[in-house]
């Protein structure tokens, strides 16, 4: 496939497809991060109100967001820690891991000894990119892309063979096709690289003799899984 700069997505961060939990422990003390998907600041701060009614007994809860589409807002608080010690090296594990919509909560159980400002540095970060590691390993790692939306009307009698070719096709190019409606007609929803619309119209015009004609509409940005691109 040809790769162009709307395949790719215009470079936006990925996120996280669901929670995923990651314990370390240093000198006793342990460090419990919990990693949630927050397109909002408001939903974020729900996430945190939870880990804290949850873990109430935890000495600190450290916090960093990123939120919106460009990672647009950025927050940390250290929680009492020494300052720049926790929010500030999980937020900078956020933005270098590249993801947005994502809250990093890591509470802390003190162990009775001290770690200093680098050890406290290294735990709370540490926290953040092991839980970032489990969610790559678990698949719940997305990738973000802008996809055009592509909609098509079938005739039933030629929907079945339809949708084989474009579930192929969708394989092929890194698109996503959506739930199928069926009313009068059978309706096909392809969200499609931008780059790749005029090569479904002409795919699907050699397999319906011109027939069929797909109307292209807004823009959307999609979540994809994380793993390889296919190829073409």
């Amino acid at each position: 496939m040809t790769s162009t700069s709307d395949d790719a997505g215009r470079g936006l961060p990925g996120t996280l497809a669901a929670a995923v939990d990651h314990e370390l422990v240093i000198k006793k003390s342990r460090f419990l991060a919990h990693l949630a998907p927050a397109r909002t600041v408001e939903e974020a701060d729900a996430v945190v109100a939870r880990v804290r009614k949850e873990l109430w007994d935890a000495r600190h809860h450290c916090v960093a967001l990123v939120v919106g589409t460009h990672a647009d807002a950025q927050r940390s608080s250290d929680d009492g820690e020494p300052s720049g010690t926790a929010g500030v090296p999980m937020l900078e594990v956020l933005r270098h891991r590249d993801v947005t919509d994502v809250v990093a909560v890591v509470s802390r159980y003190f162990g009775g000894v001290l770690l200093g400002a680098g050890g406290l540095v290294r735990a709370y970060s540490g926290a953040v990119s092991g839980a970032l590691d489990a969610a790559a390993g678990g698949g719940l790692l997305l990738r973000r892309a802008r996809r055009t939306v592509v909609r098509l009307d079938v005739p039933h009698a030629d929907a079945g063979r339809i949708e084989h070719l474009l579930r192929d096709w969708a394989r092929t190019y890194d698109a996503v096709l959506e739930d199928v409606a069926y009313a009068q007609a059978a309706r096909f929803t392809v969200l499609v690289p931008p780059g790749e619309v005029a090569r479904l119209r002409a795919d699907l015009a050699a397999a319906s003799s011109g027939r069929l004609v797909p109307a292209a509409g807004e823009d959307r940005v999609v979540d994809l899984p994380a793993g390889p691109r296919p190829r073409g």
